[in-house]
């Protein structure tokens, strides 16, 4: 099913309180379905989650699969992939900014909707955005409100203990 953003508004707390299968967005009172991932989709997320989990401890994060982020009062996007400060309290919906989240493109996704929730993500105060897209093999970061190609070494997640090294997670692709 591709993504479709319903016209109605929808109170929060009915957002709150509902299941959505894939998990659905909340963006100005209106429900935002996310596009269904499919087989390159799932690798790159499951190759990122494990990449970061094998480093948790050491790093000193936690990494979470799409998990609900409230990125302003009554805003709430669902990054594929988040990085969080182990030192912070646990959180059922994500308050806090954390150290970095991960968007990879599905077919469904949109130039506008994607620099959208881009933006809300640097707006909430993350410092980390990066983008895969699984079909061109293109890898980028957010900053600034413009996307830049990442390097190709390895590099320091600013702010973090967290290494970011592209050939190492790829080796993790299923």
């Amino acid at each position: 099913m591709a993504a479709t953003t319903q016209t109605t508004r929808v109170p929060l707390e009915v957002y709150l309180s509902t299941s959505y299968e894939p998990d659905a967005e909340y963006v100005d009172g209106v429900i935002e379905e996310r596009p269904r991932g499919e087989f390159d989709h799932a690798s790159w997320q499951h190759a990122l989650e494990l990449w970061f989990a094998q480093h948790a401890r050491e790093w000193g994060i936690r990494v979470r699969t799409e998990l609900r982020v409230q990125v302003s009062e009554g805003n709430f996007r669902v990054p594929d992939v988040t990085i969080l400060d182990r030192n912070r309290p646990v959180e059922q919906v994500i308050t806090h900014p954390p150290l970095a989240v991960f968007e990879i493109l599905s077919p469904e996704d949109t130039v506008n909707r994607l620099l959208e929730k881009l933006a809300d993500y640097e707006q909430m105060g993350i410092a980390t955005i990066l983008v895969i897209d699984p079909k061109d093999g293109r890898h980028l970061r957010y900053s600034g409100g413009a996307l830049q190609p990442l390097p190709p070494d390895p590099f320091d997640l600013p702010g973090t203990a967290c290494r970011f090294d592209l050939a190492g997670i790829e080796k993790l692709l299923d």
